[in-house]
């Protein structure tokens, strides 16, 4: 197989992703960015394969997904939050970090169906001084989420919020690849395995507690709260629940009209998953 280029998410919550990838595997060529940017590089072919947003997958044709390796929540999540200067009810305006894909699609379908106010979106960078300048609310992902102090405003962690309404688990993103870059079936088996054998290895207690050594003095936070945070907020399986979830997403995306229709799902060695 000829050297394959992956875009990474630059944030905590991939590192047990990239574990293998950061530690080993030369064959790789890997650059780190944010969520929207990775999806676009994927859809410009300037990367083979990509950790994309959820909701880039809706609008880029041609990929394929990595099976059992998510980004997902079956809980709150922590790093994808509505971060508001007045209450739910109030909030006229809010500010969209422009890094993120998904949580900007997700923020949208809740207010459209369950908040119920009427809201203008604006697009801005993830700094949240200038997006509450600017709006009532900021949607803030990633790194930047786990550092907001939560004392000073009223915050809504949407992975929490969407569980509340639909019961089902919610999908941030997971492994696609372009299905050009793709070699023979023996290629795609072997790169399965790759990528689930790394996000198991990056999982292991010992791994764990070398990233949250790593990420603290980062992030400013304490060595046992990034723990807790890929441990028990972040769930790394694309399981049958997180396509449940993910596929219930799809549709009020649609519904919504924050994302086109998606038809089906399609995975690496497996054939075409409609959606019921």
């Amino acid at each position: 197989m000829a050297r394959l280029r992956i875009s990474a998410i630059s944030y905590l919550n991939t590192a047990p992703l990239m574990w293998d990838f950061r530690h080993g595997h030369p064959d790789f060529d890997i650059s780190f960015t944010v969520p929207a940017q990775c999806a676009a590089e994927l859809e410009r072919g300037a990367a083979d394969i990509g950790i994309i947003p959820a909701a880039a997958y809706a609008n880029i044709l041609g990929l394929v997904i990595i099976p059992d390796v998510a980004i997902a929540s079956k809980s709150a999540v922590r790093s994808i939050l509505l971060v508001s200067k007045v209450p739910l009810k109030k909030i006229r305006t809010v500010a969209l970090d422009n890094s993120s894909l998904t949580s900007v699609a997700l923020v949208q379908i809740l207010f459209a169906k369950w908040w119920g106010s009427k809201v203008s979106f604006s697009p801005a960078a993830p700094r949240l001084s200038g997006m509450l300048e600017l709006c009532d609310a900021a949607l803030v992902i990633g790194d930047t989420a786990l550092q907001v102090d939560r004392s000073q405003y009223l915050t809504f962690d949407l992975a929490e919020e969407w569980i509340k309404f639909t019961g089902k688990a919610f999908v941030f993103a997971f492994w696609a690849i372009r299905e050009a870059a793709l070699g023979d079936s023996a290629d795609a088996h072997r790169l399965a395995g790759l990528f689930q054998q790394s996000r198991d290895h990056g999982l292991e207690s010992e791994n764990i507690n070398r990233i949250a050594a790593e990420w603290a003095p980062r992030l400013g936070l304490c060595v046992e709260d990034i723990k807790i945070y890929l441990t028990q907020n972040i769930y790394y399986s694309l399981d049958s629940a997180c396509l449940d979830g993910l596929r219930l997403f799809y549709r009020y995306g649609k519904e919504c009209g924050v994302l086109p229709d998606v038809a089906a799902l399609r995975f690496l060695e497996t054939a075409k998953f409609a959606f019921s």
